[in-house]
């Protein structure tokens, strides 16, 4: 008896070849071409310039249906973070938060500069 030829036939692994490098730019600079020549790079002015207003603080109200439990949350730059679960916590929350305005240091040390 003959012994059975191998029905797969394994191909020998490629040497290792190091990742393709970019050429070199012409003219000897050995930086790499970002662009293409004659396509402009210029930056673009930014399309919603802004009128100097940012957000200070912010309240998030969640209320989602008729018998579910509302959440808030409110948060300002001061550092001031604080969250509500529930109806009366809820506008207990708002309340304090239409305070908060008042006292904020950061919207009051803003107002005093624009004046």
């Amino acid at each position: 008896m003959s012994p059975r030829p191998h029905l797969k036939s394994l191909t020998p692994t490629p040497g290792y070849r190091p990742p393709a490098e970019p050429a070199p730019a012409p003219g000897g600079s050995g930086a790499p071409k970002v662009a293409a020549e004659g396509v402009r790079s210029a930056v673009r002015p930014e399309l919603h310039p802004g009128d100097g207003r940012r957000i200070v603080a912010m309240l998030h109200v969640t209320a989602p249906g008729r018998r579910t439990v509302p959440t808030a949350t409110s948060v300002c730059v001061c550092g001031r973070d604080r969250s509500a679960v529930g109806h009366r916590r809820v506008l207990a929350l708002i309340a304090e938060h239409a305070a908060h305005r008042t006292t904020c240091p950061l919207r009051h040390h803003a107002e005093r500069t624009a004046a």
